[in-house]
């Protein structure tokens, strides 16, 4: 599994990071930033910039409370859930596990990207009144608000001419300010992120989940794959296929980054086999993928910061699960490295899939995800269809986005 260099987009682990091991205390704290801080980035810095790890813990708790106020809700874990009734009701006869992030902050993984960006601007000593800037209409622009307006930071958000209103009125009522952006004449790209770079040179900081923005989202996001790798350890399980579901990519590189340093500290013995899944509406990775796979040295493409000769652009996206819909997985480096790595596979959902997906989680569990949440266990209907998945494995799903 160990590749001799990583690819772009690649975060790795601080020095002197280490496992939580206590059974109680801090170790144990239900807030993944403050139960798994010596492996994040932030916490690395804040004792290199001459912070005790107990002012760490105070930033932490201060920012999360101040999210609580914003949102309803702080920073808790977040569980992995037996999938039985799904399981049966697709006569999988193997162990169906998902990891539930919809009792997130914001309602889904996109704050803890935030949180985690949030954590490093005080850390890093960043004035109050340094401007923010992302890119989204959905989840992750709801997320970045609930975050800036909790830090006290300007936050303005690049939204496209189709954006719900319904979400506009909750960004606005957060207190963002909110860019309608329209494509200009041969621009290609999402134009949203095109103004939003804009704002950057201008001295803007991207607060982000797009790790090619902002590496340091990445640095968050692996929470939730720490707390995957301590539910498998904890319930001595061992997952032979994960299902993750791309659109922009973070939350496939942050979690396979966590599963690896995960199996480096010996916590797994081995990483999942990653599907990453995606629409057929919308399918970049999928392409992108092929074209690596075909290289004489596959690896070489993924250490290249030029990868516009395999990821550029996909023509209308659409599906039903509107928050993969991206035009451009932007950290596809590690997501592809990792499959490569393993044996893993991209997984090209149809639109019966992702509806007949989302119906069965609605049907037997209590999980209220929406159908971009749910989309992960559509990969698995498509998986299963094609002979990638046997029966009796062990799947892990993520679901990640609640009903809105």
């Amino acid at each position: 599994m160990s590749s001799p260099q990583r690819p772009v987009g690649w975060l790795g682990s601080p020095p002197g990071a280490r496992w939580p091991t206590g059974s109680e205390g801090l170790d144990a704290d239900p807030n993944p930033f403050i139960r798994f801080r010596h492996l994040l980035w932030s916490h690395h810095l804040a004792l290199a910039a001459g912070l005790d790890d107990a002012t760490f813990v105070e930033i932490v708790r201060r920012l999360d409370d101040a999210v609580a106020e914003v949102d309803g809700v702080g920073f808790r874990e977040t569980p992995l859930v037996d999938l039985d009734g799904v399981g049966s009701a697709i006569d999988h006869t193997g162990r169906l596990l998902g990891k539930d992030e919809t009792g997130n902050v914001s309602g889904t993984h996109k704050a803890r990207h935030l949180f985690g960006l949030a954590l490093h601007l005080e850390v890093d000593g960043v004035s109050a009144e340094t401007p923010l800037v992302i890119a989204s209409c959905g989840n992750a622009a709801l997320a970045a608000a609930v975050v800036a307006r909790a830090a006290g930071r300007p936050l303005t958000i690049h939204v496209p001419t189709w954006a719900d209103p319904a979400v506009l009125a909750m960004l606005d009522d957060l207190g963002a300010t909110v860019k309608t952006c329209e494509r200009r004449d041969g621009e290609v790209g999402d134009p949203c992120v095109l103004r939003s770079r804009e704002l950057v040179s201008d001295g803007a900081i991207p607060f982000t989940c797009q790790g090619t923005e902002n590496l340091m989202t990445i640095d968050g996001g692996r929470t939730i794959g720490f707390e995957l790798a301590a539910g498998l350890m904890e319930s001595e399980t061992t997952c032979d296929h994960l299902f993750i579901q791309v659109g922009g990519g973070a939350l496939a590189s942050s979690a396979i980054q966590a599963l690896t340093e995960a199996v480096d500290l010996g916590v797994l013995a081995s990483r999942p086999r990653l599907h990453a899944v995606q629409s057929e509406g919308c399918a970049p990775l999928a392409r992108a993928f092929s074209l690596v796979q075909q290289l004489d040295y596959p690896p070489g493409a993924l250490t290249s910061t030029n990868g516009t000769a395999f990821m550029w652009p996909w023509d209308n996206p659409a599906s039903l699960a509107t928050g993969i819909l991206d035009d451009i997985v932007y950290d596809w480096h590690p997501i592809i490295a990792a499959m490569l790595e393993d044996g893993g596979t991209p997984v090209v959902a149809t639109e019966a899939d992702i509806a007949e997906a989302h119906r069965l989680v609605h049907a037997n569990t209590g999980v209220d995800a929406d159908p971009t949440g749910t989309a992960g266990l559509a990969g698995l209907l498509a998986a299963r269809r094609e002979d990638l998945v046997e029966a009796d494995e062990t799947v892990v799903v993520l679901l990640t986005g609640t009903e809105r």
